[in-house]
């Protein structure tokens, strides 16, 4: 049984780093996460699962088309650049309308988050820097294939190369989600999450923030003795 979590959809700024009360650094990733449209609910009624579908951001209105200006029209709604679903059981849907604005304040501090995105694109890349190879030994008998990825070759048997060999290939600009990331910061009247760590894709790119399904906030630290 699949578990799915509530979620809004962001935009990294950057990153940059906040300190504790005790005065430790800590690096942290700025999303601007929401404010965030209902633009559709997708229940048993309209598919075969349930959903929430959520706008963000302004777009270039000569860069929609007719039938996503009719999409928007329909739902009497803003037009947004975004337009991304986030599954939830059909009895949480419920308690969503459309036009419902959702904002950065469903998150609160010490939060486990799980962030997804596309990562950066780096091009045509070799099994070192792909695959982390240690490379060849320079020495007198290593001819010319310092950093090759070795022998890939087979016998009569199977006579082919098997469907996932580590090789020189197309490096990032793939989907990737990183799991329990904790929440340092809500920033409410600005709509910024500032979270521990680094997450997929450039600045600039545009992610979708779920809470965590494998971890649970941390109890609040007791202030004075027991």
């Amino acid at each position: 049984m699949k578990i799915y979590k509530m979620g809004i959809l962001g935009k990294k700024l950057g990153m940059t780093q906040v300190f504790t009360d005790d005065g430790k650094a800590v690096p942290v990733t700025v999303v601007q996460s929401g404010p965030c449209t209902v633009v559709q609910i997708k229940g048993d009624t309209s598919g075969d699962y349930s959903a929430i579908q959520l706008g963000f951001d302004d777009p270039r209105e000569k860069s929609l088309s007719k039938s996503i200006k009719g999409h928007f029209a329909k739902a009497k709604t803003a037009s947004f650049k975004i337009l991304r679903e986030i599954r939830l059981p059909s009895e949480e849907t419920k308690g969503f309308s459309v036009g419902q604005v959702i904002t950065a304040d469903i998150f609160t501090e010490n939060d486990f988050v799980d962030v997804s995105g596309v990562s950066k694109g780096k091009g045509f890349a070799g099994v070192i820097k792909r695959h982390h190879f240690h490379g060849f030994d320079a020495g007198h008998g290593t001819h010319e294939c310092f950093r090759h990825g070795g022998s890939v070759g087979q016998h009569t048997f199977p006579g082919r190369i098997f469907r996932g060999m580590k090789m020189s290939g197309h490096m990032g600009n793939a989907q990737r989600t990183v799991q329990n990331l904790k929440v340092v910061r809500v920033i409410k009247d600005k709509n910024l999450l500032l979270i521990r760590g680094a997450v997929p894709g450039p600045t600039g790119a545009y992610l979708v923030v779920k809470k965590a399904i494998k971890k649970k906030p941390r109890p609040a630290a007791k202030k004075g003795g027991a």
